[in-house]
């Protein structure tokens, strides 16, 4: 790597750490690029030879600076579930609750954008359905009759574990035990996970 390739490099990651930092300690509305860009010490044409604006900032900040890709977290579902032991997929619940812990302060700039932005909409969607997809052994154990079926299970469960977390970490309006709350959901979602035939 050239001397060129290796500074372009660390000023896009300076932009993705002063930029992560900036929507965690302020939200994602009231961050300016030129505030991400006083961060780092660099201009506006920088910033946009990098990054189209905040919307895929923020969304690379999920891919590139996140403690796991969310990808990783259902893959790791896929061969979970390919076990058929509801032990294992408590197992599961317990990390993905780990997961949500470990990015707890970059996630509400990441709702703030979905609220906010329109084109933002369309990245959130983009990273939702990269889950199911994650999980090819899951799906086929549906079948192609039922795999619209399938997908829809995981976005609901996504979306209750998202809730969940809100509630649980950010407001604290459920009060449970991380290892109660993994039992718990690992004993809703372990049976409606299951393809019919196998419950």
């Amino acid at each position: 790597m050239t001397l060129r390739e290796r500074q372009k490099q660390q000023t896009r990651l300076g932009l993705l750490e002063q930029a992560k930092a900036l929507f965690v300690e302020r939200g994602y509305a009231a961050v300016t690029i030129d505030d991400i860009v006083s961060a780092v010490g660099c201009s506006r044409a920088t910033f946009y030879l990098h990054f189209s604006g905040k919307p895929e900032i923020l969304q690379k900040i999920g891919a590139e600076t996140m403690a796991r890709r969310a990808v990783a977290v259902y893959a790791d579902l896929d061969a979970v579930l390919e076990t058929g032991s509801r032990a294992e997929l408590t197992g599961w619940m317990r990390r993905a609750v780990a997961w949500f812990e470990e990015n707890q302060a970059i996630l509400p700039a990441w709702d703030e954008a979905v609220a906010l932005e329109p084109d933002f909409k369309a990245i959130a969607k983009r990273a939702v359905d990269e889950l199911p997809a994650a999980m090819p052994r899951y799906l086929a154990r549906w079948g192609e009759a039922r795999r619209e079926e399938a997908h829809l299970r995981i976005e609901l469960l996504v979306s209750q574990l998202e809730r969940f977390f809100t509630r649980w970490a950010v407001q604290g309006t459920i009060e449970a035990g991380a290892d109660t709350a993994a039992e718990v959901l690992g004993d809703i979602w372990f049976p409606a996970l299951m393809p019919p035939g196998q419950r």
